[in-house]
């Protein structure tokens, strides 16, 4: 009898009296599904004190999700466990490229379609009011430039920003920041299409609540499921195929406007799956992992 391939699948440790109840239903959906393709699955928190990686043949990032408030100890942790040898998917070096949205700039080099954006860095005290000038819009969206969950996300306005420039400055004494327009499309959805292996599987429209523009379920959105133009899905498969090559799992999150999707991240370190909207995707997933690793080994 051939041996099961022990898979870690990498988690956090929530804080105490948080609820994570939609992440860990999906991670035993999936780990139930690995199970019937032949894996011995263990979650396993990133930081899990005496974890014996050795006992794995290999692990993928699943929801690492307070790394952005950890940057430095995880990417330690990568680097320890690239050393170690342990197979990851993603790959280790996209993994740490993808880590922060300084990732955007290649992107957008490459001449894919991207949000304009400038990146405030670590230390400065810039002139938030000029940016307007500099966007050509009367709307900013300010977020880090490592972050997750709309965390110091923050619309400013030409005519109040001002009022803002004090706490942002203060921002910036910590990290670096990303400044984009804000883009009006939002409201009314952002796309997210995922990709196992470089094929395409699924996508959700995720829509804000009224009067928001975050569409985190945390903060009141909501998903759905229309049918891709057929075009948005050929351009979200460009920026996989130009920046995802060898990537188990990419979710690339953009908005659709008249001159086609902009891309808003291209995600591909943690990303929600959203594998309980799709019936069958979670057998894609290990069917994907079978394919890569027959290829790779």
């Amino acid at each position: 009898m051939t041996p099961r391939t022990k898979l870690a699948l990498i988690t956090f440790r929530p804080p105490a009296g948080t609820v994570y109840d939609t992440l860990f239903s999906e991670d035993e959906h999936l780990a139930a599904v690995l199970h019937q393709k032949g894996f011995e699955v263990s979650r396993v928190a990133w930081d899990a004190e005496g974890a014996d990686w050795t006992v794995f043949d290999l692990a993928f990032i699943r929801s690492p999700w307070d790394y952005h408030h950890r940057y430095t100890e995880f990417m330690e942790w990568l680097e320890r466990m690239e050393k170690s040898g342990l197979p990851m998917f993603n790959p280790y070096a996209m993994l740490r490229w993808n880590s922060d949205k300084h990732y955007l700039q290649h992107i957008g080099s490459a001449g894919l379609p991207v949000i304009p954006s400038v990146f405030l860095e670590k230390g400065t005290s810039p002139d938030l009011a000029a940016l307007f000038d500099r966007l050509g819009c009367e709307k900013l969206i300010i977020k880090p430039c490592v972050s997750g969950g709309a965390r110091n996300t923050r619309v400013l306005e030409r005519p109040t920003v001002h009022t803002t420039s004090g706490e942002i400055n203060s921002w910036l004494r910590a990290e670096s920041y990303l400044v984009q327009p804000f883009m009006e499309e939002v409201k009314e959805g952002e796309w997210s299409f995922l990709f196992f292996n470089g094929q395409f599987s699924h996508s959700v429209l995720k829509v804000p609540k009224s009067g928001d523009f975050r569409v985190q379920h945390t903060h009141g959105g909501s998903i759905l499921r229309p049918d891709p133009a057929p075009e948005h899905l050929e351009q979200a498969a460009a920026y996989v195929q130009a920046f995802a090559a060898g990537s188990l799992y990419a979710r690339v999150d953009a908005i659709a406007t008249t001159s086609g999707l902009q891309l808003m991240e291209l995600e591909l370190i943690e990303p929600y799956l959203f594998l309980e909207n799709a019936s069958g995707s979670a057998e894609a997933f290990a069917d994907a992992l079978t394919v890569l690793l027959s290829t790779t080994r």
